[in-house]
């Protein structure tokens, strides 16, 4: 019964809202255009946003982080205080999850690099190269080749270092550095090539080297951090919970991602802030144009109101007339609009757009629109929220007309 009265409403105000074609057709091209530009403004943001999130995963932190107890807060000042031993078998067998891809051990290390005559500070990360390759695949080789062993005599520069060191692939570089026992120890490494993240300053500073070269440089078998990614990047915090207690007994603690990725989170915060607006503009223009499509239409049908009120229809019956009219505008407009959004979104995408470097990156990119199922049902539920808000002040003032005014004016 429920149904059979929805849809007997719902061709109702199609016949209604065909009574008008141009003024209903104007209305709903506004819908259409503002779903298309919320879909296209939301998904290029959740684009940017999901980019992002991958790159500080899988260029820079991985899913976890595992570290001696302290090591976050202070060993940026001494980092061989908080060194985790090699061959930790009880560590090793706490990492063989199934949700685990890999894990890779990393030493920090810092000092001075020397070309010709120029010298300059680092601060640089020894990694296994072979174990680093499903967590460090997004990372940006701008010359050169990547490191491929773990005992490799070679360096791979980040592009703002190599800039001031004015270094090209293939020269040779002297890194000088303390040990764990304080004394100063110098290698000499092959530039391999060099990279760029998203952050530019990481660039200008930082160098990679293979971690069995780095503990020669340092003169440990030690790592001050391993680094983990998963199969599935929300199942982070979930094994993240699972792994902090036996590794708090094992005097290590363990970290997410999203807990070192502070200039993801500004960024997140920002753009949410951004697409609230848009989403406000957007929902205001629907409004102002159902509301006067819907407006117009209870003015020239007044007669037609005061006769129905006239021959007992109830006033509910009327308010629901014009309330489905507005829904039904914004269900058809949020249909030919998410529909539109999803053929533009996948042009543009397969085209690209080029996009210039924003703050604090060296290099441009060529940006997407990602279509999500979230941002669809965002988009739908704003189309049918603001014709639903935009429908009730028409509908009410059709419901609550005077009768014999309403039939006087039809004279």
């Amino acid at each position: 019964m429920v149904l059979a009265n929805l849809r007997q409403d719902s061709v109702l105000a199609l016949r209604n809202l065909w009574r008008s074609p141009t003024r209903s057709g104007l209305a709903l091209l506004t819908i259409v255009g503002g779903i298309v530009a919320y879909v296209l403004a939301a998904g290029f943001i959740d684009w940017v946003l999901l980019s992002m999130r991958d790159y500080q995963i899988y260029a820079q932190l991985g899913h976890f982080q595992i570290s001696h107890e302290g090591y976050a807060e202070k060993g940026g000042a001494d980092p061989y205080r908080f060194l985790i031993p090699p061959n930790n078998q009880a560590l090793d067998a706490l990492l063989k999850r199934p949700e685990i891809v890999a894990v890779a051990p990393r030493l920090a290390l810092s000092g001075l690099v020397s070309l010709g005559d120029k010298t300059i500070g680092f601060l640089a990360e020894g990694v296994d190269p072979v174990r680093e390759e499903p967590i460090s695949r997004r990372m940006d080789i701008r010359s050169g080749e990547n490191l491929r062993t773990a005992d490799q005599k070679a360096v791979l520069l980040g592009e703002g270092l190599a800039a001031a060191l004015e270094a090209k692939v293939g020269d040779h570089v002297i890194l000088l550095t303390k040990t764990i026992k304080g004394s100063q120890n110098a290698v000499e490494f092959v530039v391999a090539g060099t990279f760029s993240t998203s952050v530019k300053a990481y660039d200008d500073a930082f160098l990679r080297l293979p971690i069995n070269s780095a503990r020669q440089l340092v003169r440990t078998e030690s790592a001050t951090t391993y680094i983990g990614v998963l199969r599935d990047t929300d199942a982070t915090d979930e094994v993240v919970a699972a792994l902090r207690p036996p590794l708090k007994v094992m005097g290590l603690s363990i970290s997410a991602w999203h807990e070192r990725a502070d200039f993801y989170h500004k960024t997140v915060a920002l753009f949410s802030k951004q697409v609230g607006v848009i989403r406000f503009i957007i929902a205001l223009i629907i409004v102002l144009s159902v509301t006067n499509t819907l407006s117009m239409s209870v003015a020239e049908r007044t007669s037609e109101i005061g006769t129905s009120l006239a021959i007992g229809s109830r006033r509910s019956d009327v308010l629901r007339m014009f309330l489905t009219e507005g829904v039904v505008l914004g269900i058809v407009g949020g249909i030919l609009g998410l529909s539109l959004g999803a053929l533009l979104a996948t042009l543009i995408s397969s085209i690209g757009i080029p996009m210039p470097a924003p703050p604090g990156m060296a290099h441009g990119y060529v940006g997407e629109i990602r279509f999500s199922w979230p941002v669809a049902i965002d988009a739908f539920v704003l189309a049918g929220i603001t014709t639903l808000a935009a429908s009730v002040l028409p509908a009410w003032r059709a419901s609550r007309m005077n009768i014999v005014d309403a039939l006087r004016q039809g004279r």
